[in-house]
């Protein structure tokens, strides 16, 4: 379906992400209220990462990927996904950083990021609260019940048609008094492959 790219690549690292994703092998670890227990939930996921137009701040040039994950429980395929998350996926290339700026529907902010080359094949997005430049927020019920103390999570570009990721969500429970990571897993195939010089509405 696809090769390897060749030649300069304006997005850098998130090149190989361009294009539409799926993966059925999702796990999902996490703490539930109902049953006051945490349990393992097996999902299936589509994600699209589409190029947006060269970002400029002043001085520093930001190129990039707008991007949506969404997962549904297996079994619940035809309901409403238990996850849902929107941002930009961004590079700048002149200090070797890949950026996410993620917003989830619960109520969550985030912006990550790390340092990366411009052929890394595996990228870390990694914040804290109260950082002033990587940081996160969370909205003041989440904050009281469930306020998460770090994100880090990593992509990992197997090949041209597989990419996979870990994501973990360092929690402190008000149910519990203690603190548990949130994890998620999963690996996706390339259904569609977009033109990486193409730009999206």
């Amino acid at each position: 379906m696809s090769e390897i790219i060749q030649g300069p690549q304006k997005l850098g690292p998130l090149t190989p992400l361009v294009g539409e994703w799926e993966g059925d092998v999702g796990v999902d670890l996490s703490y539930h209220n109902k049953e006051d227990e945490t349990s393992k939930t097996s999902y299936f996921e589509q994600a699209v990462f589409k190029p947006i137009p060269i970002q400029e701040n002043g001085r520093q040039t930001l190129w990039g990927l707008n991007y949506s994950m969404t997962a549904w429980r297996h079994g619940e395929e035809a309901m409403d996904p238990f996850h849902d998350e929107i941002g930009f996926l961004l590079w700048d290339r002149e200090r070797q950083l890949v950026l996410r700026n993620v917003v989830f529907g619960r109520g969550i902010a985030i912006l990550a990021g790390s340092s990366a080359g411009a052929r890394d094949t595996e990228l870390r997005f990694d914040a804290s609260p109260g950082a002033a430049d990587f940081g996160i927020l969370q909205n003041p019920y989440l904050l009281e019940r469930a306020e998460i103390t770090a994100f880090n999570s990593v992509f990992t570009l197997k090949d041209p048609e597989t990419f996979s990721y870990t994501s973990d969500l360092v929690l402190k429970l008000a149910q519990t008094g203690e603190s548990m990571h949130h994890t998620d897993e999963n690996t996706l195939k390339l259904v569609k492959r977009y033109h990486p010089g193409s730009q999206f509405n």
